[in-house]
């Protein structure tokens, strides 16, 4: 049995030299939340309003269900754009104007698209560019539940860490695996 492979290299993500201002990208992934993802984040974040985890008092409010803890709803929609937009980032540097215009429920389906707003070259570090996004969260609804900006530090092509030279290395106990 052959461990050869005929490596035909996937999306690897975009480089500095990649992103064009007017750029805009659809992000391929929605993501259905789950109640336990509400209830896990606001117990990880230690977030103590009950609008996240206690229905009787969420079906009290205008709401009437339990709100999803928004800080989750940012680090979503921020995790779907990282196949388009921070694959290859060196470090976040921050996210401004971020606001929730409509409220995200467990059972909704996110999906996300970002525009980039601005390039530039970085001053101090000649192998990194700065790349702005505008990111704009939405449900199954097309309702827009989050919009931010985003400013990261993105490697320029060949400067930063190679994971694609990593290859699996095919001794006598992983050929046999392939055996069975």
């Amino acid at each position: 049995m052959t461990t050869d492979k005929n490596y035909v290299p996937g999306w690897t993500g975009r480089y500095f030299e990649d992103f064009q201002v007017g750029d805009a990208y659809r992000h391929p992934l929605g993501r259905t939340i789950t109640r336990t993802d509400n209830i896990w984040t606001t117990l990880l974040t230690q977030n103590t309003s009950p609008i996240h985890f206690d229905a009787h008092y969420a079906a009290q409010t205008e709401f009437e269900r339990p709100l999803v803890d928004s800080t989750f709803t940012l680090a979503l929609i921020t995790g779907q754009s990282v196949t388009d937009l921070s694959q290859h980032v060196f470090a976040n540097l921050g996210w401004d104007k971020v606001r929730l215009p409509h409220p995200v429920f467990e059972g909704d389906t996110l999906y996300s698209e970002s525009e980039v707003l601005s390039i530039r070259e970085s001053k101090s570090r000649p192998e990194i560019g700065i790349v702005t996004v505008r990111t704009t969260g939405f449900n199954q609804r097309s309702e827009v539940v989050i919009i931010f900006e985003r400013t990261l530090m993105v490697y320029k092509r060949g400067c930063g860490p190679d994971f694609t030279a990593v290859r699996p290395e095919w001794d006598e106990l992983s050929r046999k695996a392939l055996e069975h």
